[in-house]
């Protein structure tokens, strides 16, 4: 498992923020937030399509996350006056449907960035807390070869 990619997110939207400021569509901070992960080595899926699942059928109603980031974050790019408890909503719901553990909700349409920017978890199990607690349950076991 990967680590966390949500610093690098967070910087490389301030980075954009800075130098684009509000005021532009959604469409051209993702492809520059994607670019920008891109140019340093990270692995993303852009408008990830989101299946949807209901009493055992694949239904296809056309929902897409915007940006997924080395497969365990999902950003979804806001551009608006307010965000509301939808859009959190639907952030939850792609972060749950694509069974991601990590998302953010960044809003561009700030004056400060840090200001638009929420992150949501999703039964999310830090990797190198995992593998710590791993490696005191098999201290503690007996050894079995006595």
């Amino acid at each position: 498992m990967h680590r966390d990619p949500t610093r690098e997110v967070i910087g490389a939207a301030i980075k954009i923020h800075r130098k684009l400021g509000p005021g532009l569509l959604e469409s051209a901070y993702e492809a520059c937030l994607a670019h920008e992960l891109q140019r340093i080595g990270m692995r993303i899926e852009r408008q990830k399509p989101v299946p949807l699942f209901y009493e055992g059928t694949k239904l296809d109603c056309g929902f897409r996350a915007d940006l997924v980031v080395e497969g365990m974050l999902s950003v979804e790019l806001k551009c608006k006056e307010v965000v509301h408890p939808v859009d959190e909503a639907q952030l939850i719901s792609h972060m749950r449907l694509l069974d991601v553990p990590l998302g953010l909700l960044i809003n561009f349409h700030v004056v400060l960035l840090k200001d638009g920017i929420r992150r949501f978890v999703n039964n999310y199990i830090d990797p190198e807390l995992a593998a710590a607690a791993k490696s005191v349950l098999q201290q503690r076991q007996p050894n079995k070869s006595l």
